[in-house]
């Protein structure tokens, strides 16, 4: 369960990022993945280096090549006004295809479909052992905390945070304020990216030890759910995670008694409910101030608006 929960937190956090600031990253898996093959990439030339440096290094080309992918749906909304679920989405079959292409031209092992392994110094350490050999929680779930309290840290008390929130809350506000819409645009969705890739210390340094090209497959989508469920807050998202990691970890026990795919349809009950629960509790106030003033009280109607 625990091993399940890291890649989930940090899509979720990616997700929620771009929520905050009024966008929608739908392009979280293909950011994840090129993070990845990118953590792959320079993994596989780390023999040698200092067992810290290697997995940092690794970590950083992981963020880098996410946060450019995040970055060029942000920068073509802020420029041309390209809607980011359009761009995302098509980027995400765009860097696929790309990976693909890279892959099999030069990086992946001999007539297989996965790089070859990367070195040992760049392979993060697990607490223990999950059920079915993957590897536990470990230093790669603590990143993933970790990016949960530097994104809630950033929103709580940086300018970027302040920026980010008010062009969710009112571009118009926000621009009025001083906050340039087009560079918090980029800002956010850079952000997003960023997290996104990220997942490679899970993945990739701490569970495989390579990449292959159905390792983040669900991950980002699933990303959405968490953000969703966590109402994009931080510690929302990891609670989320943790549960949705529960439920998949459970499903896989079950497996043997009841379908797999009850799993799916408990998950997306849950979701549906939340997404329900909190469309309603929005147009709660709406609803109180129509109704005050159909009957003309005016001072119900303003208190409703309190």
């Amino acid at each position: 369960m625990a091993f399940r929960a890291g890649p989930l937190i940090l899509t979720g956090l990616a997700v929620a990022v771009a929520f905050r600031a009024g966008l929608f990253n739908i392009g979280a898996e293909g950011q994840a993945v090129a993070g990845a093959f990118a953590a792959a990439v320079v993994g596989t030339h780390m023999g040698g280096v200092p067992v810290v440096l290697a997995a940092l290094l690794c970590l950083v080309a992981a963020m880098t090549v996410g946060a450019g992918a995040g970055a060029l749906p942000g920068a073509l909304k802020a420029r041309f006004g390209v809607h980011e679920v359009i761009s995302t989405m098509m980027l995400n079959f765009i860097l696929v295809i790309i990976i693909k292409q890279l892959g099999t031209d030069h990086f992946y092992a001999f007539h297989q479909e996965h790089t070859v392994p990367i070195a040992a110094s760049a392979r993060l350490p697990a607490l223990g052992d999950a059920a079915g050999g993957a590897r536990g929680f470990g230093v790669a779930g603590l990143i993933a905390l970790a990016a949960a309290g530097a994104v809630a840290w950033l929103f709580a008390r940086t300018r970027v945070g302040f920026e980010l929130r008010a062009l969710g809350a009112s571009p118009a506000a926000a621009e009025a304020a001083g906050v340039r819409p087009g560079r918090a645009m980029v800002i956010a969705m850079a952000l997003s990216g960023a997290l996104s890739g990220l997942t490679a210390a899970g993945l990739v340094l701490g569970y495989k030890g390579y990449f292959q090209a159905d390792l983040v497959t669900g991950n980002g989508f699933m990303g959405i759910a968490v953000a969703l469920l966590g109402r994009s807050r931080p510690l929302g998202v990891v609670l989320a995670a943790l549960l949705l990691a529960t439920l998949a970890s459970g499903g896989v026990a079950a497996a043997t008694m009841v379908p797999r795919e009850l799993v799916d349809v408990l998950q997306a009950t849950l979701i549906l409910a939340v997404a329900a629960v909190t469309a309603v509790g929005r147009r709660l106030p709406e609803i109180a101030t129509e109704t005050a003033a159909e009957h003309g009280d005016g001072a119900s109607a303003a208190k409703a608006v309190q």
